[in-house]
């Protein structure tokens, strides 16, 4: 329920994954540098296009990710992982862990 999926590029989700309300998968981003983001402006100022870059997300088995988690391009999520909720996922998080936060971080094993 009210989860935004932004499938510019591949988001895999394994079995048996539980994704709460609120929940965020983001695929696409913009690049930092605002010449590469929007070319050389015209004179008038304006610009001709906005790049825009993805990268997939993939989630494993077993996975639970908290209300309101928010997930960055380009991250994977092991098997049996638990996010916090409000937990922005800005990296990879290994199998069998507890992560929360922002900006996500593995606080302890989940065996």
């Amino acid at each position: 329920m009210d989860c935004s999926f932004l499938d510019d590029n591949v988001i895999r989700i394994g079995d048996n994954a539980l994704i709460a309300p609120g929940v965020q998968l983001i695929t696409a981003y913009h690049p930092t540098n605002a010449t590469e983001r929007f070319g050389i402006p015209t004179a008038d100022g304006s610009f001709s296009f906005c790049k825009t870059v993805t990268a997939p997300i993939t989630i494993g088995g077993n996975v639970w990710i908290s209300g309101g988690a928010i997930v960055l391009p380009g991250v994977t999520i092991g098997d049996n992982v638990v996010i916090g909720a409000g937990s922005v996922v800005t990296r990879d998080v290994p199998s069998d862990k507890v992560a929360f936060g922002n900006p996500c971080r593995v606080y302890r094993d989940n065996i």
